[in-house]
């Protein structure tokens, strides 16, 4: 199944390409898939998954786009039960003074069938909503503002924010 989201930060194209390329070096991304992932896939009796895997390619970009390749992967021992997701994060001028952000990626919904099904039912809503927190979460860190919030807003006072129920643990 296809997900993605996109927003417009109000930072230059070579800063917010510099900012991804630091939180991508170091474990800035890392942190955030797990807040997003978290926050957003409680799906399932807690504690049976554990994200252990966020794998991050290294930032490429040109004069007129940026980007990367992230794959999040539950593990464990209700890992299986999880979707996979491969997604690119995307960096583009919006005029002079402009950059969007866009992630847009592909999971395949766990146990065949049946899978599909609940995915249609309600799975694709929880894994859209996972990366909306995750664009918001990486727009705010690129440019220096609020993150999601627990009050039903976004950084913008919109969009995802993190449920108030407690998200399964997290191991690195």
């Amino acid at each position: 199944m296809f997900v993605g989201d996109e927003t417009r930060l109000d930072i230059s194209f070579a800063v917010a390409r510099e900012r991804l390329a630091r939180l991508s070096d170091g474990d800035g991304l890392l942190g955030t898939s797990e807040g997003a992932y978290t926050s957003m896939a409680r799906v399932g009796p807690a504690g049976v998954s554990k994200l252990v895997r966020v794998q991050v390619r290294e930032l490429s970009w040109t004069d007129r786009s940026a980007g990367l390749a992230i794959r999040w992967e539950a593990t464990g021992v209700g890992g299986g039960l999880f979707p996979v997701l491969d997604a690119d994060l995307r960096l583009a001028p919006d005029g002079d003074y402009g950059t969007v952000l866009t992630m847009t990626g592909v999971y395949r919904p766990p146990l065949g069938p049946l899978g599909e099904a609940l995915d249609r039912a309600l799975l694709h809503r929880i894994a859209g909503a996972t990366i909306r927190s995750f664009v918001a979460r990486v727009a705010a860190q690129l440019t220096g503002q609020p993150g999601p919030v627990a009050n039903g807003a976004g950084p913008n006072g919109t969009g995802p924010s993190v449920p108030p129920w407690s998200p399964p643990e997290v191991n690195a």
